[in-house]
């Protein structure tokens, strides 16, 4: 069988099959009487509380995740909860609760007052349980700085990190320290409310601290952590003069500090992960399998520079593997050092890097973001194969020019290689897929 991109295609909408948020929110609300009842993945209760929570969703998934608790609630025929949901815009979800939109990958004046919003409604709701829905993007959708930082120092801040390459833990640890909402921000509010968090992750590691800067979660780092991330990345003297201010005032014990873990046991919270890169990959293999596929999942994720992280993956890919057909798959979130003035994101530029050493292989390669954005583009990455440089040289289009240009996205529309599909709802970091072509491997009676 050959390396086929429709397959890469329907493996990767298996993926974000698999971490579809209204179907794991379902697999994890029960009824049990009068309560309802959060579950773990075991099936075992997290969390019970009694009547209608107040519903507060933001992120890349938060319509969808809210539409599934309302459903749940309208299906016992408990009525619809109160809430609030705030969404990137142009998310064209929509869902029974207000909707808010806001500024992503940039925040904005709307996801401002969207924040201020959220944050109110939470300190004051009727609800003695507040059910709080987080997906990634919601450290950008969620901005409410800090004094005497303003919406436009915290967008410079934004620019430049994004700029820098840092990584989503540095960038969140600096975010959390000029924002009243972030760092536990919401939790403090929500007292003394018992919060319950559910999670669809998008960070490597998954932890709550860092997922969409963890708003109701305790934070480990400091003022001084995030004064030496912008010192690392060479940024500290190019960060608006009231930033700087602000975090040195923390460092010195001057400004109240992010809420810290020893502090958790004063709060009725719990947190649970219900969707996660894992979960992708592993219905991505699902359906590798059952199109006739030996299946490779990575066992790390996929971190640091772009194109260092692409080179070493295919560099693996090309390695011979004798006559089987076989699907390599990998999950993470790389980060991207903008030099040039170029247009892509860091899926496009992954399979760019890639392209010098497949050329002449019988692989294909699809990179691509589960929430169907890639960067500032209206593509969710690219494809790339063993004939890519033949084309581009074809068509007159420099892969290293366009790396060092950062215009990933401009090598391969001409090829008619990005791929397109659309916000998918969820969002749980990128997925790499790679078929090599071969014998097909029998498939499994079930799936699994």
């Amino acid at each position: 069988m050959t390396a086929s991109r429709d397959d890469l295609v329907a493996i990767f909408r298996a993926a974000v099959e698999a971490t579809d948020p209204q179907r794991l929110l379902g697999e994890h609300l029960r009824h049990d009487e009068h309560e309802t009842v959060v579950t773990d993945a075991a099936g075992v209760a997290a969390a019970r509380f009694c009547g209608l929570p107040f519903v507060a969703a933001v992120g890349k998934a938060a319509a969808g995740m809210a539409e599934a608790v309302c459903r749940f609630y309208a299906n016992a025929g408990a009525g619809t909860p109160n809430g609030l949901v705030i969404v990137p815009k142009g998310n064209g979800q929509t869902c029974p609760l207000p909707v808010r939109q806001a500024g992503h990958p940039l925040p904005d004046s709307d996801g401002e007052a969207a924040a201020a919003e959220m944050a109110r409604r939470i300190a004051t709701a009727d609800e003695p349980t507040v059910l709080f829905l987080l997906s990634g993007g919601a450290s950008s959708l969620l901005v409410r700085p800090r004094p005497p930082v303003s919406l436009a120092d915290k967008i410079e801040v934004t620019r430049l990190l994004l700029g820098a390459g840092a990584g989503i833990e540095e960038f969140n640890a600096v975010r959390k320290h000029l924002s009243l909402v972030k760092g536990g921000g919401l939790l403090r509010a929500a007292a003394p409310r018992q919060v319950v968090t559910l999670i669809l992750s998008d960070v490597v590691g998954d932890d709550p601290a860092v997922i969409g800067s963890g708003p109701t979660a305790a934070d480990p780092t400091t003022y001084a952590d995030s004064l030496e991330i912008l010192r690392r990345y060479a940024i500290a003297e190019r960060v608006p003069d009231s930033v700087r201010r602000l975090l040195a005032a923390g460092a010195a014990g001057e400004v109240p500090e992010t809420l810290k873990p020893d502090e958790l046991g004063r709060y009725d919270t719990t947190h649970l992960v219900i969707g996660s890169n894992r979960l992708a990959l592993e219905g991505a293999a699902r359906c590798a399998r059952r199109l006739g596929y030996e299946v490779r999942i990575a066992p790390q994720p996929l971190t640091g520079d772009t194109t260092t992280a692409a080179r070493l993956w295919a560099a693996r890919l090309v390695e011979p593997s004798g006559n089987v057909a076989t699907c390599e798959l990998a999950g993470g979130e790389t980060t991207v050092e903008v030099r040039g003035g170029g247009r892509g994101g860091r899926n496009q530029e992954f399979a760019l890097a890639m392209a010098g050493l497949l050329e002449g292989k019988d692989i294909a390669v699809l990179s691509a973001g589960t929430d169907g954005i890639d960067g500032p583009t209206d593509a969710a990455g690219a494809f790339v194969d063993g004939t890519t440089l033949e084309r581009a040289r074809t068509a007159g289009l420099d892969p290293e020019a366009a790396l060092g240009a950062n215009d990933s996205y401009g090598f391969f529309e001409p090829l008619g290689d990005l791929f397109r599909c659309g916000p998918t709802g969820t969002n749980v970091m990128d997925i790499k897929i790679a078929l090599r072509a071969g014998r097909a491997v029998a498939r499994p009676g079930a799936s699994g």
